[in-house]
């Protein structure tokens, strides 16, 4: 329920006193506090505060608890499913000012960041450590979203997603207290595992403030190459084959068709317009050739083209930067539409079979959606390109939407591999999950946030 404009105002006045010129209350911050990259409204919050601070994001707690305002953490705002929406109204606490590096202990393979360092700051400042940090969705986010949208992306495969690399946090709860979930110790047996429940909980349960994060070695060497193939089926039959050998791919990547005539447009590519693979090795010389030339026996078993290596280092970034750039080469293929990325994921036996369905459904249903995906572990995206002024458009694409985290259940997949629940896919929650297992979080919401305050009307409902 929303507040009223009194309530609202009063806290208004209290986070001004305590932030001066760091409480803002103008239309245009408030609009990009809630932007959306999906059909969702914007909707913003009432107020947005800049926090620099564990201590201030404990006082900004406290006055929003005290007039049980609804609090929204913000990262960098690249959430894909209106994590950041308020539909209560409520106060922003933007967490990009909180950028300290506080500590890497090279000998642990671990370090200690604040939530608004993002994974490309990080890399450089680990760089003349001979570490890097290996989640890579992307979007130069922030560690603090991606802890909290359980976030995954092109080094998946290998290195697994945030879940496998938060070692602890620190958060403050919806009180003002601070929660201590882990320590620095790889492994642990004392207690609830809270740092997995954190991990991916939306920012629905407290606003973490503290991370420790798993490094991984800079690889001795590192080969990277595309390979052509006649179908998408063929392409995701060379991807199971791949992790079913037991090869130790970093990543493994698909681009369909359409994706790929988008990257060579936007990103000046020649690569050929059928589905490909994006493959890359990391490793000792040896093993990345070797690795590499398995990859290539597998590929022709399956129909693939021409392996082409990037050898230079120059060219594995080109090849990258295409990859990551992809949301934004798909929306040159229809100006004037908006790209309404979703994603689903299933058990790699199943991918083949699924991109296939996929494929044709999108065919059938006169759609351009390109197909990306981070295949190794069974997850792929889709991009449907829609008119936003064209009602028939948007009910289309949706019933799009729908079929497709169907075929993904109906596979023992889930309704979403990396992109989160938010406001966009709570409505498969039930379906993937069932009645006990969403009573059971509602449960643990009310226990850790009472007068749901913490981001509310995402993932699941709770006393709205």
């Amino acid at each position: 329920m929303r507040l009223s404009a009194e309530a609202v105002a009063a806290a208004t006045l209290d986070f001004q006193r305590r932030f001066g010129n760091r409480a803002v209350t103008s239309d245009a911050v408030r609009a990009q506090h809630a932007h959306t990259l999906t059909w969702i409204e914007n909707q913003p919050p009432d107020i947005v505060v800049f926090a620099e601070s564990e201590s201030e994001v404990q006082d900004a707690v406290k006055i929003a608890a005290q007039h049980r305002l609804p609090i929204i953490p913000f990262g960098t705002g690249s959430s894909l499913e209106g994590h950041v929406n308020a539909p209560m109204g409520g106060v922003s606490i933007d967490l990009q000012g909180m950028k300290k590096i506080i500590a890497v202990h090279p000998e642990d393979l671990d370090c200690v960041v604040e939530p608004g360092v993002t994974r490309k700051e990080l890399n450089e400042y680990l760089k003349s450590s001979g570490l890097f940090f290996p989640i890579d969705p992307g979007a130069d986010a922030s560690i603090g979203g991606m802890v909290a949208t359980r976030a995954s992306g092109t080094n998946a495969v290998r290195y697994g997603t945030m879940k496998d690399n938060v070692l602890a946090l620190e958060a403050v709860l919806p009180n003002g207290e601070i929660l201590t979930t882990a320590r620095r110790a790889k492994k642990t047996s004392a207690g609830y595992d809270l740092t997995r429940l954190l991990v991916g909980s939306e920012g629905t349960l407290g606003i973490v403030t503290k991370i420790t994060l798993k490094l991984s070695g800079l690889p001795e060497a590192v080969s990277a190459g595309v390979c052509p193939f006649p179908d998408v089926e063929s392409a995701a039959n060379a991807t199971i084959l791949t992790i079913q050998s037991g090869l130790p791919v970093a990543r493994i990547e698909l681009l369909d068709e359409v994706q790929v005539r988008a990257c060579n447009a936007y990103s000046k590519l020649s690569l050929p317009e059928q589905p490909i693979l994006f493959v890359e090795f990391h490793g000792t010389e040896a093993s990345v050739a070797e690795q590499s030339e398995r990859f290539g026996e597998i590929a022709a078993e399956c129909g693939g083209g021409t392996f082409e290596w990037a050898t230079k280092p120059e060219e594995r970034t080109k090849l990258w930067e295409a990859r990551h750039n992809a949301y934004w080469a798909a929306t040159t293929l229809r100006p004037g539409t908006k790209g309404i990325s979703t994603d689903v994921c299933v058990p790699i036996s199943r991918l083949a079979e699924c991109v296939a369905e996929t494929k044709a459904d999108i065919e059938a249903s006169g759609l351009i959606a390109p197909i990306v995906g981070h295949v190794g572990d069974g997850n792929f995206h889709c991009l449907p390109l829609i008119d936003m002024s064209s009602e028939t458009e948007i009910a289309n694409a949706k019933a799009f939407i729908t079929r497709l985290v169907e075929r993904a259940l109906a596979m023992e997949g889930t309704c979403t591999g990396e992109h989160g629940v938010g406001q966009g896919k709570m409505k498969y929650l039930e379906p993937e999950l069932g009645k006990p297992a969403l009573d059971a979080m509602r449960l643990i919401k009310q226990a850790f946030d009472p007068l749901n305050i913490m981001n509310p009307g995402k993932i699941v409902s709770f006393g709205t």
